[in-house]
């Protein structure tokens, strides 16, 4: 699935999440020497969902489904919806025979990165120099001193020669961007570069990229050759800036060689800073203790990190984002002693959603971001893991919520739900969405009008088109709008 491109609603989605959950007041503003006339009264949270409220009649239900599943654009769909709280099975079509999910199963990638790393903790990259096998006069620093006395204008003492490492974390949205931050604000080059240069470096010999911290190969099983050409993904790679784009927020082609792409984006940032790179290249940083005869060992000068973990799995769910998908799950891969591969990653994921004690029979997976036509899993498992999410023993995994596309309003759903029978899901339909040419998929959420949480996992086995979207839409409307 083309990953969705962050638009209007880059800084307003987590906004608008916390507020559809009830955690958010919004206070009156009162702008300097404006004295209002009339009082204005501070918003309350929405009211919590009442749990006695009446839960739908299958039967009932599955009268109002019957008709846009029957749409011949979807083909034959499979589907499942349960009431939240219960778990009460109230429609099943064939939830448990395994199917292509798409990008829907970027929920499990997104379950398994919120359960294995904090809130809080962030994707580094880092920076070392190693000096040339004749020492300089002058040897770097990233001492506070030495960045004030620059950036004040003091001179320090040049140095020139040697290697600088620029050493992947895992953080594809590591960015070449210079303009003002939005948000989440994402680690920058020009950063790297400023705390570079403020060493006193003037001049290196060698720019050496170093992508190692992940392993195996770079493209999945049931991966089509134009997913690079085409702009879904990038080579996998554990050190790219902007996704393998161009520049960012870029549309189209990928780059096939994202690591060489980064250490060329990062050397044209460090000449705008005043350090000349001489060469580019790919390689490994020498472990400590391992350096060449006559050369000093490499040492740390320079950091950049990513938006806290929770962010990232935002973003990568409300914009689909592969790139991401498929980082985080080589993260948690190594987070848990395992290979950064895809097999490891996929071994990973898994293995969470055990842990979490959402079943996983018959569940074949090639990747974590859904982009593999070999992916085979249940729509029970999907909808079991919403319904781990939302339940109080796990609030570890509401980003997961919070992060779904909003009907007519946020990511890959920005653009739906505006014709005339689909307008009333917009703002209450949140789902991932999923596409790929043998599958349509929709999983999510949506509260009916008997003030019910109902979870939902739609699979239409054909290659999404206009009319298919629309079809698979008006099958969420129906449910939204049932009083069954």
């Amino acid at each position: 699935m083309t990953p969705a491109t962050p638009g209007r609603v880059s800084g307003l989605t987590a906004i608008a999440g916390a507020l559809l959950a009830g955690q958010l007041s919004v206070a009156p503003v009162q702008q300097p020497g404006v004295t209002p006339t009339v009082s204005r009264p501070a918003a309350v949270p929405l009211a919590a969902l009442d749990p006695a409220a009446r839960t739908a009649d299958p039967a009932a239900l599955d009268a109002r489904l019957a008709g846009p599943l029957a749409n011949p654009a979807l083909g034959n769909p499979a589907g499942l919806v349960v009431d939240a709280l219960t778990g009460a099975v109230l429609l099943d079509r064939r939830s448990d025979v395994p199917t292509a999910p798409a990008s829907t199963l970027k929920t499990v990638v997104a379950a398994a990165a919120l359960t294995t790393f904090s809130p809080r903790e962030t994707l580094t990259t880092r920076v070392f120099y190693s000096p040339p096998a004749t020492t300089p006069t002058a040897t770097p620093t990233a001492t506070p001193a030495a960045a004030a006395s620059t950036a004040a204008g003091t001179a320090t003492s040049a140095v020139s020669g040697g290697t600088l490492w620029l050493v992947g974390g895992g953080d594809p949205t590591l960015t070449a961007a210079t303009g003002p931050a939005g948000y989440p604000a994402f680690a920058r080059l020009a950063d790297l570069a400023t705390q570079v240069r403020n060493t006193g470096i003037t001049q290196v010999d060698h720019l050496v990229a170093d992508q190692a911290l992940f392993t195996g190969p770079s493209t999945g099983e049931g991966w089509r050759d134009s997913y690079v050409t085409d702009g879904n993904v990038t080579p996998l790679s554990a050190l790219e800036v902007d996704g393998g784009r161009a520049t960012a927020g870029a549309t189209g082609p990928r780059t096939a060689t994202p690591a060489m792409a980064a250490a060329n984006a990062f050397a044209a940032a460090l000449r705008r800073y005043g350090v000349q790179v001489s060469s580019t290249e790919i390689g490994v940083l020498p472990a400590a203790g391992a350096a060449s005869a006559g050369q000093a060992g490499a040492r740390q000068i320079a950091t950049v990190h990513s938006p806290p973990i929770p962010l990232l799995v935002e973003r990568m769910l409300t914009y689909s984002d592969n790139d991401l998908a498929e980082s985080l799950g080589r993260l948690v891969a190594h987070a848990r002693g395992l290979p950064a591969s895809f097999a490891g990653a996929v071994s990973a994921v898994l293995g969470v959603l055990h842990e979490l004690g959402v079943p996983t029979a018959g569940t074949y997976l090639a990747d974590t971001s859904g982009l593999s036509t070999a992916n085979r899993i249940p729509p029970a498992t999907l909808v079991a893991l919403l319904r781990t999410a939302v339940l109080p023993g796990h609030p570890a995994l509401r980003t997961l919520l919070t992060g779904l596309p909003v009907a007519g309003f946020s990511g890959t759903l920005n653009d739906r739900y505006d014709s005339a029978d689909a307008r009333a899901g917009a703002g209450a339909v949140r789902a991932k969405t999923g596409s790929l040419r043998i599958v349509t998929s929709l999983t999510g959420q949506v509260v009916d009008v008997n003030g019910r949480l109902l979870l939902f996992g739609f699979f239409a086995p054909v290659e999404e088109a206009g009319a298919t979207r629309d079809a698979l839409d008006r099958v969420a409307v129906a449910l939204a709008s049932c009083g069954c």
